[in-house]
């Protein structure tokens, strides 16, 4: 069902799904397995040295000999040395967010790397379709870290509306075949998955961290950091209480600062002492620990059932 699939075709991919690339969670084990599995790997640069990325450029080379891609933050002070090393090792697709993304365009598209931006608005989407890119994807508030303002279910098909050739890859809120089939039904080429890959065996975040997801329900996730003009979705616990208060005393408080939230790691399972960085999608992730190759595998039979009973019904 999703071979001829345009966003497969452009990538060189089994099944039109997208790991995240998440700061201090994709790293080269997740990043391999999901490319593995058929979808699409995505390293998570965040706020790391261009030496941390060639490493692990490097490393997932070893892992796996699909195609996998690099998601590069533009805020990061050694950007132009990021896409350095993305264009010396040779990446399949850049993925770009936290910034304007226009002037590295061009650098990587003569290199032969397929550009594909990460925006929360529709306005952007349509720009960064002008500006040459290769794909988009549109990403609602549902999801996991920083956030926009705007809802999956209405960036996807006003995207789509607007989106004249390029591929539209839907992102926030999406974790199985449901809500996989929903995308696909609204617009969407394919999807961007961040929160359910974060609990597969291959993702080196704690086994504290992924118990928490797992447990979570949709009122144990919430928002902080809004003063800041980039809010953060979190899990509730102890460090965002602390948050909390402190914003209540002070809308600007000195202590909180938005790259506090980037690419946070959980050392040593204290999942009270950290921020937990999750989409609200994790209220319906109840499996236990499975490997990306079965999370994919779930996801695409289950929407394609769904799939196949809508066409039966529209008969």
């Amino acid at each position: 069902m999703f071979e001829q699939n345009k966003l497969t075709q452009l990538l060189g991919i089994k099944y039109p799904i997208i790991q995240g690339g998440m700061a201090g969670v994709s790293e080269a084990i997740l990043v391999s397995a999901v490319s593995n599995a058929g979808g699409l790997g995505v390293i998570g640069s965040g706020f790391a040295s261009p030496e941390w990325l060639e490493e692990e450029i490097k490393k997932t080379k070893t892992m796996t000999d699909k195609p996998f891609g690099v998601n590069l933050l533009m805020q990061n002070p050694d950007a132009a040395q990021l896409v350095k090393v993305v264009i010396e090792q040779k990446v399949p697709v850049v993925f770009t967010g936290g910034g304007n993304p226009v002037p590295v365009i061009p650098y990587l598209k003569n290199s032969g790397i397929k550009v594909i931006p990460v925006v929360a608005m529709v306005r952007l989407a349509s720009k960064m379709e002008q500006v040459g890119a290769d794909a988009v994807v549109v990403e609602g508030l549902e999801s996991g870290g920083h956030i926009g303002e705007n809802t999956t279910m209405c960036l996807i098909p006003q995207a789509a509306d607007t989106i004249k050739e390029i591929p539209l890859i839907g992102a926030g809120g999406i974790y199985d075949g449901r809500t996989f089939a929903a995308a696909l039904v609204l617009g969407a080429n394919g999807v961007q998955i961040g929160t359910r890959f974060m609990v597969a065996k291959e993702c080196q975040i704690h086994e504290n961290y992924k118990k928490t997801i797992i447990s979570a329900t949709d009122e144990d996730i919430t928002v902080i950091a809004r003063f800041t003009g980039h809010p953060v979705r979190v899990i509730n616990n102890k460090f965002v209480q602390a948050i909390r208060k402190m914003e209540e005393k002070n809308p600007f408080p000195e202590e909180v600062k938005s790259d506090r939230f980037a690419g946070s790691k959980v050392g040593a399972g204290a999942v009270d002492s950290a921020p937990l960085l999750c989409g609200i999608d994790a209220g319906g992730i109840h499996n236990d620990f499975q490997t990306c190759a079965e999370i994919i595998e779930e996801i695409v039979n289950d929407a394609s059932k769904i799939l196949g009973s809508a066409n039966q019904l529209l008969k």
